[in-house]
């Protein structure tokens, strides 16, 4: 049982559709149908006007009436809430089931006969009341459920019969059962529109249920029998229903006797219109429901029957057939396939108008008897080409015998015998060879039409049966050809050996089974698909150069050398076939690492500078690493080690290091020499200018003091020893190297400054006790090496002035010197000579 919204009622708190009013608004079926015992259900809604205001208390009265001088209503009270908020129990009969919002459906289980009347529901808020009234019906007994029929019934056409009763309930289980066999839908409904149950059955009404009682029964689940029930009596509407009588009854008799047959009418709703009869469908001239043939004859046998009709349709009876004995008529032979294929099998029947049917037949094959064929059927299983032919046939059956009738032809046909495929080429058939086959055969019935080949191909046939191929391909193994009809018969495959160059020629990598590392033992191996002839010869390339000849290629030990292109070519006496390259990939730690510097190992200061690590390894460096001359690590993993700018400081010698998963290569030192640019030399050179001349300025203004000093005391000195003879020294003209920095020299140099300044030296004398204020090192303390503590040297490098020194130049003293010598003249041994100075004494 299906159960629409019993409990939407109770839980979903939505509004059902009031309308707008100040009155009380209530929804709920307005009578309810029960019997004693059972129980009430009462689905009810409520609005109060004032929209805020919720129930306050409610009572349930039985037969209300209401008192003008109380001004309330009075009568049996079946449930109550006395105190505002307060829920009465809901153990007793009658029970409120609703809320303070919009809900009052109530029950009562069980219902008794006394509860038939009205119920007055009171409903009072803080402000506002309301007695809502409800009438019950309850009966003694169960009432029938009642039963609603479609205005017609007719046969065969469907319908849905129903069964309704106004009653259901919670805690009360009943069943709506049909006298009917079927699969009833029941559908109950508990709603404020509705209260009922209901059962629908699916009825397809035939004509024998017409004037049957129908009857629908109320069951309780509660009780377990029958409470009720309903019958009515159907009314089906129906074509005639007909039956049919023959006299002779066997309806068998001989040609020329006579034959009855009645129609009788044994069912019509509508009653029946008109009559007529049938033979073999088709309609007689007879119109009364009795028909008599006499005297009969073979053509009427047949079958019979008759038919009525009314409003609904036409009734026919069941077929009656009526036989009519007589003697063979002349027989005729048919031949259910022809023609008809070699092979299959073949039926001949002999047919002979007679009745009863013949019993014995006699066949016959171009005129002779076929000895051992009796029977109708004359069957062939595997018909060859000989039972072609004329065939006729004599039937007889216990009234006589037959005559012979026309012959009937049997055409076997067959597919072309002895098909044969010929090769027309007398020599040996190669690769891209012109080859001419023809298809033959023996006999063919019907005859050949066509001819087909296989394998099948863009092949020119010049004429039918002949076939001829251009250029024949190498896998072509056997051909065949078949002559055709309706069917068709293939030949023998024939071999056509073609001999062709060697196929599919591939390098397999024998060993090793993963990468190929260097030192491996590696073996290559030339292989091919096929080859006809078989016999062949192996060649190995790399790089496009012949390595040699044989089937596999064998290193020992592969080197990084070994790595290239490798191809093989097989060949047979019909020609070579090579593969395709192979390419030998060795995989090797980093070697051969060097440095290349770029733009070159000698760059200016201030320049960009990029030092590349070059290497050979495969895989390639995954990891650089860069050391200077100190083989300190510069911490730079890139390939490339850019200065920018580089600088003086970045001379000297640099390697790297380069890593893959294989190994580590290390690079021989290069040496990087950064020079100063001309600003710097300039600014270098400006500077040694000028610290070389304020020592000169110096030594010069030294010398002068010194030379004064000796002046004056040479000329004392040789007043007494010489009686006023004066000395100078002339240079023979031996240049002198530059003199080597010692411990008693200070100087300077710089390349770039050779045309200006080449070298200055200052010599001051040594003296037994150093005068105040000179600075004591280590060089000043103690005899030079040659003994002389008189003579100081001061060399400019300039450019020449004459051949002698301690002269006077043409040009003013500031602009250089190039060479002086201050000799002092004293008392005392005179110093040894030098080789390349002369003395000269000057007298006054």
């Amino acid at each position: 049982m299906r159960l629409l919204g019993p409990w939407l009622l109770l839980l979903v708190p939505e509004y059902l559709a009031f309308s707008d009013s100040n009155k009380w608004t209530f929804k709920h079926p307005p009578t309810l149908y029960a019997w004693e015992g059972a129980c009430i259900w009462i689905p009810c809604f409520y609005k109060i006007p004032r929209p805020k205001e919720l129930l306050e208390s409610y009572t349930l009265y039985h037969n209300a009436a209401y008192n003008d001088t109380t001004k309330n209503y009075s009568g049996t009270i079946l449930i109550t809430n006395t105190k505002p908020g307060e829920s009465p129990s809901q153990q007793g009969r009658v029970r409120f089931l609703g809320n303070k919002n919009n809900n009052c459906t109530l029950s009562i289980h069980p219902v008794q006969a006394q509860d038939s009347g009205q119920l007055g529901l009171r409903m009072m808020t803080k402000n506002d009341k309301w007695m809502e009234n409800i009438h019950l019906n309850v009966s003694k007994r169960p009432f029938p459920p009642h039963i609603y029929l479609p205005s017609e019934i007719w046969e065969s056409r469907e319908v849905t019969l129903i069964c309704l009763l106004n009653f259901t309930c919670f805690g009360y289980q009943i069943q709506l059962q049909w006298s009917l066999e079927g699969n009833p839908v029941t559908l109950t409904s508990l709603s404020t529109e509705n209260v009922f149950t209901r059962s629908e059955l699916k009825f397809q009404p035939q004509w024998s249920h017409h004037g049957k009682n129908l009857t629908c029964r109320l069951w309780s689940d509660v009780d377990e029998r029958v409470l009720s029930e309903e019958t009515v009596q159907l009314d089906i509407k129906h074509s005639p229903k007909l039956d049919i009588e023959v006299s002779p009854r066997e309806a068998t008799v001989m040609e020329g006797e006579s034959v009855t047959m009645s129609c009788e009418i044994t069912s019509s709703n509508p009653e029946y219109q008109t009559t007529s009869w049938l033979k073999d469908g088709l309609p007689l001239r007879e119109k009364t429901l009795t028909l008599t043939l006499s005297p009969v004859d073979k053509e009427m046998s047949g079958k019979y029957r008759c038919e009525a009709s009314n409003d609904v349709g036409r009734g026919t009876s069941k077929e009656v057939t009526l036989e009519v004995w007589y003697a063979p008529k002349p027989s005729r032979v048919q031949i259910l396939s022809s023609p008809v294929l070699e092979g299959n099998k073949v039926e001949l029947i002999c047919t002979s108008l007679a009745n009863p049917p013949p019993t014995n037949y006699t066949w016959y094959h171009n005129g002779k008897d076929v000895l051992g064929r009796t029977e109708k059927e004359f069957w062939i299983p595997d018909v060859l080409p000989w039972h072609a032919g004329n065939y006729s046939c004599l039937a007889q059956n216990i009234h006589g015998i037959g005559k012979i009738g026309p012959e009937a032809e049997l055409d076997v046909q067959y597919s072309p015998k002895s098909v044969t495929t010929v090769i027309q080429n007398p020599t040996p058939i190669r690769e891209g060879d012109s080859v001419t086959l023809s298809c033959n055969y023996n006999s063919s019935n019907p005859r050949v039409t066509r001819y087909e080949w296989s394998p099948k191909g863009s092949w020119n046939e010049p004429s039918p049966g002949v076939l001829m191929i251009q250029k024949i391909d190498w896998d072509i193994k056997t051909i065949t050809c078949a002559a055709c009809n309706n069917w068709c018969s293939w030949a023998s495959p024939v071999n056509l050996n073609v001999q062709y160059a060697p196929r599919d020629v591939r390098i397999l990598k024998i060993s090793p089974h993963s990468e190929i590392r260097s030192g491996d033992r590696v073996l290559l191996q030339c292989d091919f698909s096929s080859s006809h002839p078989g016999e062949v010869h192996f060649f190995w390339k790399r790089n496009g150069s012949l390595l040699g000849a044989g089937k596999e290629l064998r290193f020992d030990s592969v080197t990084p050398e070994d790595a290239g292109h490798y191809s093989c070519s097989v060949n047979n006496s019909i020609g070579q076939t090579a593969s395709q390259v192979w390419m030998l990939q060795v995989l090797y730690a980093p070697r051969r690492l060097r440095v290349s510097m770029n733009p070159g190992d000698r760059i200016m200061e201030g320049k960009k500078a990029a030092l590349t690590c070059e290497s050979d390894a495969n895989p390639p460096v995954s990891q650089y690493n860069w050391f200077d001359w100190n083989n300190q690590n510069l911490h730079h993993g890139g390939q490339t080690l850019r200065l920018e700018p580089v600088k003086v400081q970045h001379s000297g010698a640099y390697r790297c290091q380069g890593t893959n998963w294989l190994g580590m290569g290390e690079s021989p030192p290069s040496t990087l020499t950064v020079y100063y640019s001309p600003e710097t030399i300039g600014r270098r050179a400006a500077l040694g200018i000028g610290i070389c001349l304020a020592v000169l300025i110096l030594a010069v203004w030294g010398l002068k003091l010194q030379r004064s000093w000796k002046r004056t005391q040479s000329q004392q000195g040789l007043q007494e020893n010489s009686s006023g003879q004066s000395f100078f020294v002339r240079n023979n003209k031996v240049r002198r190297a530059p003199l080597s920095e010692g411990p008693h020299s200070l100087g300077c140099y710089n390349p770039v400054m050779e045309d200006a300044i080449s070298y200055a030296a200052l010599r001051f004398p040594e003296t037994d006790t150093p005068r105040t204020g000179d600075a004591e090192t280590s060089e000043m303390q103690g005899a030079p090496p040659n003994g002389d503590n008189t003579v100081t040297y001061s060399t400019v490098q300039k450019r020449r002035v004459g051949d002698y020194e301690n002269v006077a130049p043409n040009i003013p003293e500031d602009e250089g010197i190039h060479y002086s010598e201050l000799i002092q003249f004293g008392v005392g041994e005179r110093p040894r000579a030098q080789e390349d100075v002369e003395y000269v004494t000057l007298k006054h």
